[in-house]
């Protein structure tokens, strides 16, 4: 998902393995079928700089829809805070839209409602095929070896951005490759009397997103192969030890990050107040803050050696937007069509260029708007080195309980508390006791 957004899954501790019998969709009656062949409801998700941004983004698309097909499209553009909370809702009380948008880590913890249309092959067929879309997106679509909850929409990546002038001022050449280069960048950055790397402490959508990718870096994986929890394994305990680490040890994250909240790691980056940012495609974002494209440079996420690729190298988590249907709709071939005309080539490029986001339909990555070098970096980012997050019905609880144990810890080290890997190994434990039984 798109962390600049409020982190909704932050709030959510409820598993949703409960919901397994539940249904949702367009009406009361539901059912699956077409008794309203003429209307749609689609609750977008908060991508632009406001609700009525994405309006304005989004309405003449519908409207082009209506033309083509006859059918109306009722938007509500819902924010991230509240959207995970309302799908829920919708789920059990079977009143909910009969398209959305989810963040795309929501994937297999929706899937496991059971309320959410299988995509199997013959309803790919409907919207062209599975084969268009990049595979690591349609790797962030549920649980492997099921029929995907939801299609991508748009795809985003982690890449670092770092201002040009403070890294010059510092007499550093170019961005760092490796950890241990932006470490002593960062040394250098702080000598000139700046601040080097922003990072939202209290954010927990963010902090899963990064200790992820270290966790990767370190061959690790918070889950076992079938499915549960391994938070205190070594290689996760590593990982998230690093991460923290660049506050507790190293003094690249200023110890007021530890507080910070949704997107003031950005506004300090956009302000001239921190050197170098680890960002979701962050370019509108920057401008919306007054930030031109000219004052900043964009980089792939740091490894810990050699360069960004598969395996070990991976550097970002798969990031996006999902569209899925609920399965009880009461326009379900109006869904499908509504499905193939979002993820159509044309309108991928004009919704990914409105939202700066990359296209997961391939054959709508040719458009020059997509290969700009800030996009070159994302574009190759998530066909190279991008990994989805654990495809578990359990992630949504996964999120709360690490990202919350993060949280703890860069409390501890911006109080000058020792961050020991003892100390990381007992954080993670206890997320892990707080996770339903399996």
């Amino acid at each position: 998902m798109r962390s600049i957004r409020a982190a909704a899954v932050g709030a959510v501790t409820l598993s949703l393995a409960l919901a397994a019998s539940a249904c949702g969709g367009g009406s009361p009656t539901g059912g699956g079928s077409d008794d309203s062949p003429k209307t749609l409801t689609y609750w977008a998700s908060n991508q632009g700089a406001g609700i009525e941004v994405d309006k304005k983004v989004l309405q003449p698309e519908l409207d082009t829809f209506r033309r083509q097909t006859g059918i109306t499209v009722k938007l509500e553009v819902v924010p991230w805070s509240d959207l995970l909370n309302r799908i829920l809702t919708a789920t059990t009380s079977g009143q909910g839209p009969d398209v959305l948008n989810i963040g795309n880590t929501w994937s297999a913890s929706l899937q496991a409602t059971g309320a959410l249309l299988p995509w199997d092959t013959k309803n790919f067929a409907t919207i062209g095929g599975r084969d268009r879309f990049v595979a690591s997106a349609l790797g962030s679509t549920g649980v492997q070896g099921k029929d995907p909850a939801a299609v991508p929409l748009y795809s985003l990546a982690y890449a670092l951005y770092y201002n040009k002038k403070i890294f010059a001022d510092a007499g550093i050449a170019g961005p760092p490759a490796t950890w241990d280069q932006l470490v002593a960048d960062a040394q250098k950055i702080r000598q000139r009397g700046k601040q080097a790397l922003g990072a939202e402490g209290s954010n927990l959508s963010e902090n899963i997103h990064h200790v992820f990718v270290f966790a990767k870096q370190h061959g690790a994986d918070f889950f076992t192969a079938d499915g549960k929890p391994d938070f205190t394994n070594d290689g996760v305990v590593a990982a998230v030890q690093q991460y923290v680490g660049l506050m507790a040890k190293d003094q690249a994250i200023p110890t007021g990050n530890a507080e910070y909240a949704q997107n003031q790691s950005v506004s300090d980056f956009a302000k001239g107040r921190t050197a170098m940012l680890l960002w979701q495609s962050a370019s509108a974002n920057l401008a919306s803050q007054g930030m031109p494209e000219d004052e900043y440079g964009i980089a792939p996420v740091p490894v810990q050696s050699g360069t960004p690729g598969p395996g070990t190298q991976v550097n970002s988590m798969v990031a996006g937007i999902n569209l899925a249907v609920f399965k009880n709709s009461h326009n379900l071939d109006g869904a499908r069509k509504f499905v193939k005309f979002m993820t159509g080539d044309e309108e991928q490029k004009i919704l990914n260029k409105a939202y700066t986001s990359i296209p997961p339909v391939t054959s709508a990555q040719s458009d020059p708007a997509f290969n700009t070098p800030a996009n070159a970096v994302l574009k190759d980012t998530l066909a190279r080195s991008a990994a989805a997050l654990p495809q578990v019905p359990d992630e949504s609880q996964f999120e709360t309980t690490v990202g919350t144990a993060v949280k703890e810890l860069f409390a501890d080290a911006a109080a000058g508390r020792a961050v020991t890997t003892a100390s990381v190994k007992a954080a993670l434990g206890k997320a892990q006791q707080q996770m339903p039984a399996t």
